[in-house]
C-alpha cells in the first residue's frame, strides 16, 4: 500500500540532548498518486476497447460472487437482449474458491490474490489485465470482485466505469450510516438478503434512507439473490449502461 523510503533520524531530533546513536526510520509515502496513474491507464484500456468495467465492493458474505454468477447466467440466457462477452476478475486475500465458482460458467476469469492487502489497486489490476490482454480486450463487460472488505477498497480507483457496493442486512441496519465514504461514490448500492431482515431485526427502509442521505445520485436496489428479488432491476441497470435492448427476440 505504501512505498517506503528510509530517512535518517537521531535521538536529539526527538528528545533533545546528546546524540547517542543514529537509527533508521522508514517514512511512508502515500501512493494514491501512483494508483491514479494506473487507474487512468486502465480507464483508457476500457474506453479504447469499449468495455464496461464494474468494480463490485462489499464485505465478506455480502453476496458479491453470487451477484456475478447471477449476472453471467442472465447474460447467457440473453436476458440483456443480445449475446455479450463477459469477463471476471476475482479478488481475494488468499485462495481461489470464488474463481472456481465463476469459472464453471465458461467465462474469461482470473483469480487475483493480494496477500496481506485488504483491497485491489489499479496497479495489480493493470498487471492482471495485461497478462491476458488478448482475451480481456475482446469482452463487453468486466465484473471485478474486490477483496471482501467494506472500508479499504473505497480509496482505490481501479479505473472502473461503474462502482457498485453491496451490503447484507445481516451486517446490521447501521452498516451504511457507519461507512459513508464507502458509499458516497457508488453508482449502485445493493441491499442484499432483504428476506432475512425480520429475522435479524433490521429496518431495510432505514438502510435505504441512509444510502440516499449519503449519495442521492446512486441507484439503490433492494435485493435477495437467493430468492430472485431485485435481480430484474439490476439487469435493467446493466441494459442501460451497456446500451442494449430488452427485446430478446
Amino acid at each position: 500500500m505504501y512505498k517506503r523510503g528510509k530517512e535518517l533520524y537521531n535521538k536529539k531530533d526527538f528528545f533533545g540532548g546528546v546524540i547517542m546513536h543514529k537509527i533508521d526510520i522508514e517514512a511512508e509515502i502515500d501512493v494514491l498518486t501512483e494508483n491514479k496513474r494506473f487507474a487512468k491507464d486502465n480507464r483508457r484500456f476500457f474506453n479504447e476497447n469499449e468495455i464496461i468495467a464494474i468494480n463490485i465492493m462489499g464485505a465478506v458474505g455480502s453476496g458479491k460472487t453470487t451477484l456475478i454468477e447471477k449476472t453471467i447466467l442472465a447474460i447467457k440466457n440473453k436476458e440483456l437482449g443480445k449475446e455479450l462477452k463477459v469477463g471476471a476478475i476475482l479478488g481475494d486475500v488468499f485462495g481461489d474458491s470464488d474463481f472456481k465458482r465463476v469459472s464453471k460458467h465458461s467465462v474469461i476469469a482470473e483469480p487475483l490474490n493480494t496477500g496481506k492487502e485488504c483491497h485491489l489497486d489499479a496497479h495489480i489490476l493493470n498487471h492482471t489485465l495485461h497478462q491476458r490482454i488478448d482475451e480481456f480486450k475482446n469482452i463487453d463487460l468486466l465484473l471485478i470482485e474486490n477483496v471482501g472488505n467494506l472500508i479499504c477498497p473505497s480509496d482505490f480507483d481501479l479505473g472502473e466505469t461503474y462502482r457498485v457496493v453491496i451490503v447484507s442486512v445481516t451486517e446490521g441496519e447501521d452498516v451504511i450510516e457507519k461507512h459513508p465514504l464507502t458509499f458516497v461514490n457508488a453508482d449502485v448500492i445493493i441491499i442484499n438478503k432483504v428476506t432475512l431482515a425480520n429475522l435479524v431485526d433490521v429496518d431495510v427502509e432505514k438502510m435505504v434512507r441512509d444510502a440516499k442521505k449519503i449519495n442521492s445520485k446512486a441507484k439503490i436496489i433492494k435485493m435477495d439473490l437467493k430468492d430472485g428479488i431485485g435481480i430484474e432491476e439490476w439487469i435493467n441497470f446493466l441494459r442501460s449502461v451497456l446500451d442494449v435492448s430488452c427485446n430478446t427476440s
